[in-house]
C-alpha cells in the first residue's frame, strides 16, 4: 500500500527514511569494505539506522539493510585480518 509521504506523521516518515538509509548504507558498506575504516563505519551506521527503521512499515527494508551491513562489517574485518597476516610475514 502506497501512501502519500506528506500525509504520514513525522515519526513514521523518519522511520521509513531510516529503513531506506540502512539499506543504502548496507550496499555501500559492501562496496567500501576494502577500505576497512570507511566500510566499517558505513556498516555500523547501517546497523544503527536499520534498528531504528524497524519501527516503521518498511520492516523488510530495514532487515535487509541490517543484514547487508553485517555482511559488510564482517567483510571489512576479514579483510583487515588477511592484510595483517600478509604483512606480518
Amino acid at each position: 500500500m502506497q501512501s502519500d509521504p506528506s500525509s504520514l506523521d513525522p515519526e513514521e516518515r523518519m522511520n521509513k527514511f531510516y529503513a531506506l538509509l540502512s539499506a543504502a548504507l548496507g550496499i555501500l558498506s559492501l562496496c567500501a569494505s576494502i577500505l576497512p575504516g570507511c566500510g566499517g563505519a558505513m556498516a555500523v551506521g547501517g546497523i544503527i539506522f536499520g534498528i531504528l527503521g524497524r519501527r516503521s512499515e518498511n520492516r523488510r527494508t530495514a532487515t535487509v539493510g541490517i543484514a547487508l551491513s553485517v555482511i559488510g562489517l564482517l567483510t571489512a574485518i576479514i579483510y583487515v585480518v588477511f592484510v595483517q597476516i600478509a604483512t606480518s610475514d
